[in-house]
């Protein structure tokens, strides 16, 4: 009985000795503050060993466009069943989101001197009526963008003066164009050569990425801004 009080105090002494080590351990130590502390808090973007993130630019671009230049990105369809997305200047034009994409060809009409969207619709071109279309982009001003990005059927309503417009804004693809094939153009009015944004895939059981329909497209870059526009 006469042990019981000096075994309770080298007890208490043990206990405060490892309370004291391990806030010592804690806090890192006389004059460092709380580092350890901090570390375990930390979150790793924190950390100076975490890497740092790539920096997007406007519609996720890895690189800035120069002044004078609009910034895109589009998607077209994948198969039947996820829509396309046109991304101009950090702005989506068209999207599953927006719900303004459909099959066939959806299409973005941009003011090319200054970027502002000036309408946007999706043609059936497998049940729908191909005039509609033709009425769409017949009477385009001078120096207007034409964004098209595909989705599951392009062509099968497509006739030669469907062709000839497109050719017209810059095409050198849509001659090819055929049932379910994927692609993204972007034109213009009145251009003397062919868009440089342009990519096509055809629809081959060989190389379908899908069952039935090829991978989908994605396309980004910067587009000079028109100057004028009558």
């Amino acid at each position: 009985m006469r042990l019981a009080g000096p075994l309770r105090i080298v007890a208490l002494i043990v206990t405060v000795g490892l309370t004291w080590i391990v806030v010592s351990i804690l806090l890192g130590g006389p004059g460092s503050g709380f580092p350890r502390i901090q570390q375990l808090f930390s979150s790793p973007e924190n950390s100076a060993t975490a890497e740092p993130r790539a920096r997007k630019y406007k519609c996720g671009l890895p690189q800035p466009c120069p002044e004078e230049h609009l910034a895109f990105r589009m998607v077209s369809g994948a198969a039947n069943v996820i829509g396309p997305k046109i991304c101009l200047e950090d702005k989506m034009l068209m999207s599953s989101v927006k719900d303004n994409v459909g099959r066939g060809l959806n299409i973005a009409l941009v003011n090319g001197v200054s970027g502002e969207l000036i309408e946007a619709r999706a043609f059936d071109m497998w049940a729908g009526d191909v005039n509609d279309l033709l009425k769409f982009i017949r009477p385009l001003h001078e120096g207007t963008l034409v964004f098209v990005a595909s989705y599951d059927d392009p062509a099968t309503k497509m006739n030669e003066e469907t062709r000839k417009l497109f050719s017209d804004l810059g095409s050198k693809n849509v001659k090819d164009l055929a049932f379910r094939d994927s692609w993204v153009f972007v034109g213009a009015k009145g251009v003397q050569n062919k868009s440089p944004f342009e990519q096509h895939v055809k629809n081959s059981k060989h190389t379908n990425k899908y069952e039935g329909w090829p991978e989908a497209l994605e396309m980004e870059g910067c587009i000079p801004r028109r100057t004028t526009a009558s």
